[in-house]
């Protein structure tokens, strides 16, 4: 049984971490957010110590390590700009770290990130959980078989519709999540690098507030991409059924089917962490430049548009 710390314990994503701690057969020690509406806590581990204020969580780190008891992960579920301090107070404490995607903002703190690692001897592990996905996996086994000639075409489509609420997060400050593209779409990118090689070119067509949109080329697809945040952009026949939310990925022209398997992804991939199987930061790069990419580039009106790009919806 290994113990676990968790930073960001009142966030959407904890209970994932919770749960798959739980489901591995280990143990939450303590628990640190600024917000207290942390009772899921009692759903998993009601006796792990919980902290409001970061100075007492890490002193009771430090004291429990004095003691005799060993921290071995410390699970990272804080906003964005906040995840390359906690991995690094996760590794001066002895312990791996495991973080939420994006691992960091810059690919230049990857740089920084792998100097820590080599000198605290511990670990840092990510979650990529659709690169446990059966179904994308299937897809990267096709892909790797097929040897295609040409490249795929793909589509990518995602609209998570969010409320006023959103600009006044933290989401909504580019500085903390690194815009749209990279707080709802790092996870696709992952996945494309994944399956279709190294990225030859990255072309933005719109980049908004509340929505972004361009076109990447892999080594072997075709990529034309759709993010965004706005109920207005819902297809006519999702927003019939009174429904707010639409991701499609075609793969020339054949739906990607992966709606279902989700609910278990982060035990997955805890349970690979726990077997030394977990992914790094090498695993990260790629979408950590593209999204940065994405963050940077000139507005350009080259390259294929996204078809969401060319009519009204």
């Amino acid at each position: 049984m290994k113990n676990f710390a968790l930073i960001g314990a009142a966030g959407y994503i904890a209970p994932r971490h919770l749960k798959a701690i739980k489901e591995t057969n280990n143990q939450l020690i303590a628990a640190l957010d600024k917000f207290d509406s942390v009772g899921i806590l009692d759903s998993y581990f009601p006796n792990a110590d919980f902290f409001v204020e970061f100075e007492r969580f890490d002193r009771h780190i430090e004291k429990l390590k004095r003691a005799g008891v060993s921290l071995d992960y410390v699970s990272i579920c804080t906003p964005n700009y906040l995840h390359d301090a906690h991995i690094r107070m996760a590794l001066r404490r002895g312990a791996d770290a495991i973080c939420e995607k994006p691992l960091v903002l810059n690919p230049w703190n990857v740089d920084a990130l792998k100097d820590i690692e080599k000198e605290s001897g511990q670990k840092i592990h990510t979650i990529l959980q659709l690169r446990l996905h059966p179904s994308i996996i299937a897809l990267k086994n096709k892909v790797a078989a097929e040897h295609k000639k040409e490249k795929y075409e793909v589509d990518l489509t995602y609209i998570t519709s969010r409320g006023k609420w959103y600009d006044v997060s933290w989401k909504g400050d580019e500085s903390k999540s690194g815009g749209i593209a990279t707080n709802i779409g790092v996870h696709f990118y992952d996945m494309l690098s994944w399956i279709f090689g190294d990225v030859q070119e990255n072309i933005v067509h719109v980049r908004e507030k509340n929505k972004a949109a361009g076109y990447l080329e892999f080594k072997n697809a075709r990529v034309r991409w759709f993010l965004s945040i706005d109920e207005n952009d819902l297809p006519e026949f999702i927003k019939e059924k009174e429904q707010r939310t639409f991701r499609s990925i075609t793969i020339d022209a054949q739906e990607l089917e992966f709606s279902a398997g989700f609910t278990d992804l982060h035990t997955k991939s805890y349970e690979q962490i726990l077997k030394g199987n977990g992914f790094g930061l090498e695993d990260s790069e790629k979408s950590i430049n593209i999204v940065h990419d994405i963050r940077n580039l000139t507005i350009s009106a080259a390259g294929v548009k996204h078809p969401f790009l060319n009519k009204q919806i």
